[in-house]
């Protein structure tokens, strides 16, 4: 996969370790509501064959996972679900009963089993089982029998040579009806089905912590739930997978829908720049390009608001400028002029740069005014050169830029300030007077301001007093996430557009 920003199911850590020809045994643990059934569930569904795939469930009727689960309803995912309470439920019926279950569901033909121990015997080499190992299950139905495991065991074995896979959600669901130890009976598992039998075997638990069980297995992965500044934050930690590079172990996960998606790190790709589709404004509000956040501040900016993004510390300029970008493009493709105080570590060619992949180099130098208080005269039309040491010259050059860029019809122009550079070059005390000013004049002329405040500014209260609206840009797992304050909202994954591609995004609820 790209790691360009996306909504994926799974991480590729997860799917390259199924992918290897021996059988894998793979612990979930986390706290309740956590997805530790949902994530299961979804493997099965899209890593797995219908045929070759198994959910057994000790925790509730399959009636009841096709309430809380629906997508479950579809023919291919009901086939996989075994009830373990109706199993065993008809095992205290009848023994033969039971049995009978079996044997209508797994057994194969004399023919088929015939022809698999033909073709074992005149191979060279050891092939695939072709019968699941009981060494260890025997030992412990000595003690007890479970109806669960051993038609879970013959439904593998009628598959055999090819592989399964099966989970089992939760051990603590067995061992407690069977009074079994769980390492005994996840060692049982793990020698027969996955190392002897070559199954896939997914182990779910009810608790979040048991170290002592997690050498038994070849993987455990862990899922959390928490809070980020009152807001609900989802997590899936790989925290061993045997044999299988992790690049990043961390992942930031949502359920949106019932569904398990998790997010990749934020890499703009530009290998496919087709323009920008202009988002349009309404009678109140100028489109913040992104559909999504236009929603959440009820139809975009206002027109005549100073609106504040904050940075978090983590998170890099690409990052920021996943949301950033999508604003510039939109107000300046509608022949609208932007005046810039850029943010430390960014420059005017490498600003420019990231916009005219999607705007003529004509447009950009036309509708833009970067400022640079380094430099004394310049012949590029998007720089303003404010370098001089007379005060006068400076502001006059501000303000013939920004009558350029109003033009005849007097249009409005978005005012665009990087605060830890204003803060640095001014002072936080006159770069407070001019915030004071930039606002009051915004809201009378019905322009836009947006301003980047960065960690550390003396300046950052009085900044987000004055905002109309106040959002945060965090990273989490390298996965940039907005958040509103002014107004609340939930968090929100930052991720590229699957349909339009970079600079279009999305926002995706985390929930």
């Amino acid at each position: 996969m790209v790691n360009n920003g996306k909504a994926t199911s799974f991480p590729n850590e997860i799917v390259s370790f199924f992918q290897q020809p021996s059988g894998r045994s793979l612990m979930i643990k986390g706290s309740p509501g956590t997805g530790k059934t949902t994530f299961a569930l979804q493997l099965l569904e899209e890593l797995a064959d219908p045929d070759k795939s198994f959910y057994l469930t000790t925790r509730v009727s399959d009636d009841a996972l096709y309430s809380q689960f629906p997508w479950l309803k579809d023919k291919e995912m009901r086939t996989r679900i075994v009830d373990s309470g109706r199993i065993f439920l008809k095992s205290l019926k009848s023994t033969e009963g039971a049995m009978d279950e079996v044997v209508e569901t797994t057994s194969e033909t004399p023919t088929l089993s015939s022809a698999r121990d033909f073709l074992k015997s005149i191979s060279d080499e050891p092939g695939p089982p072709t019968k699941v190992d009981r060494t260890r299950l025997s030992s412990l139905l000595e003690r007890t029998r479970m109806p669960e495991i051993e038609n879970t065991y013959d439904r593998v074995e009628y598959v055999l040579p090819e592989k399964t896979i099966l989970v089992i959600d939760s051990i603590e669901g067995i061992t407690h009806k069977y009074n079994v130890d769980a390492e005994v009976l996840i060692t049982t598992l793990q020698k027969d089905l996955v190392e002897n039998s070559h199954s896939d075997l997914i182990l779910v638990l009810e608790k979040a912590e048991i170290p002592q069980l997690e050498y038994l297995v070849d993987g455990v992965l862990s899922l959390s739930m928490g809070e980020l500044d009152g807001r609900r934050m989802r997590e899936l930690q790989l925290v061993k997978l045997r044999a299988t590079e992790i690049r990043q172990p961390g992942y930031l996960l949502t359920l949106q829908h019932g569904r398990f998606h998790c997010f990749e790190p934020f890499i703009p790709d530009y290998t496919h720049a087709n323009g920008w589709e202009v988002k349009p404004d309404t009678d109140l509000h100028y489109s913040t390009g992104i559909p999504d956040l236009d929603v959440l501040l009820d139809g975009g900016f206002k027109k005549g608001s100073y609106n504040v993004v904050e940075i978090g510390p983590k998170v890099s300029n690409e990052e920021y400028h996943a949301m950033v970008i999508p604003i510039l493009l939109n107000f300046m493709s509608q022949d609208r002029g932007i005046v810039a105080v850029l943010t430390g570590g960014n420059h005017a060619e490498t600003t420019r740069a990231k916009l005219i992949p999607f705007m003529s180099e004509d447009h950009f130098d036309k509708y833009i005014r970067i400022a640079d208080y380094f430099i004394g005269s310049t012949s590029k039309p998007y720089i303003m050169a404010l370098g001089t040491r007379n005060k006068e010259e400076a502001l006059k050059t501000w303000k013939e830029n920004l009558a350029s860029l109003r033009g005849e019809d007097n249009k409005p122009i978005l005012d665009y300030t990087g605060f830890d550079t204003l803060e640095y070059l001014r002072g936080d005390t006159i770069a407070i007077k001019d915030l004071l000013n930039a606002v009051a004049k915004t809201k009378i002329s019905q322009d836009l301001g947006l301003g980047i405040i960065k960690p550390g500014l003396k300046l950052t209260q009085e900044i987000m007093n004055m905002a109309d609206t106040y959002m945060k840009i965090v990273d989490i797992n390298k996965c940039p996430c907005i958040y509103g304050i002014k107004p609340k909202t939930m968090i929100y994954a930052i991720v590229t557009d699957p349909n339009k591609g970079y600079p279009h995004v999305r926002l995706v609820p985390i929930v």
